[in-house]
C-alpha cells in the first residue's frame, strides 16, 4: 500500500489515538466511553501511514510516493 500520510500527519493522528485510548481507560464512569474506542482509527492510520479515506478522496499529505 503507498503511504498517503505526511509525518506531521501520522504524528498528529498517533497523539489523538493514543489520547482518546487514555481516556477510555482513565475515564471509566463516563457513560459515552465506547466512543473513545474510536482512538484505534487514528492511532492505527498513522503507524501504517495510510489513510483508506484519504484514498477514496484522493488526499496525499506525504511528500514522498513510494
Amino acid at each position: 500500500m503507498p503511504r498517503n500520510v505526511g509525518r506531521i500527519d501520522r504524528a498528529l493522528r498517533i497523539v489523538i489515538g493514543l489520547a482518546l485510548i487514555a481516556g477510555y481507560l482513565l475515564f471509566p464512569e463516563i457513560s459515552y466511553r465506547w466512543l473513545l474506542l474510536i482512538g484505534f482509527v487514528p492511532l492505527l492510520t498513522g503507524l501504517l501511514g495510510t489513510c483508506p479515506l484519504y484514498r477514496i478522496l484522493g488526499i496525499n499529505s506525504c511528500p514522498l510516493n513510494r
